[in-house]
């Protein structure tokens, strides 16, 4: 992981994702939206159990929040330049799967759930695998060199600088997110780049 700078919320992003969203949470909990809808049909309200208090905001499952945001994913690619927060690789348009990760989970931040601040553009295999897990450090505010290349094996580790508690807490993040499962490919990337048969 690189330190990512936070991206400026697009113009755009109110209309087509919070006031959509903040709408379908009022209307999924039998609530008077806080705007008017302009279109589509109305989201049905979450069924409760019989004889159970109503639902809350922070009651409604994370897979019943509608993916507007996936209607930014454009925007999320320009502003970071195409690269996952998480790989630190391009995602490329033809091969690769992008996605918006919520980096405060859906399922534990319902106020965060339409909020551009709290996404991060990364590819869907790492978005799969951080899920709602906490120990992943966020991107927007790690500092240059704690994760470091070791180049003998092409791992990544710790900066072995830093005090135990953030070495422990990027080993986490590496753990998680399965940044060495392809410690392999980097090296042989970085043979075929040595020898000659690859360029820059």
């Amino acid at each position: 992981m690189i330190p990512v700078a936070r991206a400026p919320k697009p113009k755009s992003f109110d209309e087509k994702v919070r006031r959509p969203g903040l709408c379908a949470i009022a209307e999924m909990l039998g609530k008077t939206p806080p705007c008017k809808r302009t279109w589509g049909r109305p989201r049905k309200k979450l069924k409760v159990a019989k004889g159970h208090p109503p639902l809350r905001e922070r009651d409604i499952p994370a897979k019943k929040f509608p993916t507007y945001w996936t209607r930014v994913l454009d925007e999320l690619m320009a502003g970071y330049h195409e690269v996952c927060a998480y790989s630190c690789f391009r995602i490329h348009p033809v091969t690769g799967g992008r996605s918006a990760d919520h980096f405060a989970p859906k399922s534990r931040s319902w106020r965060k759930v339409y909020q551009w601040a709290n996404y991060r553009l990364c590819c869907t295999r790492l978005n799969a695998r951080k899920k709602d897990f906490s120990n992943v450090l966020d991107p927007f505010e790690i500092q240059p060199g704690w994760f470091q290349l070791e180049l003998a094996y092409c791992q990544v580790i710790p900066d072995p600088s830093l005090a135990k508690e953030i070495r422990d807490q990027i080993q986490d993040t590496i753990d998680r997110l399965g940044l060495n499962e392809f410690w392999e490919d980097r090296l042989k990337d970085a043979e075929r780049y040595w020898s000659g048969n690859i360029s820059l």
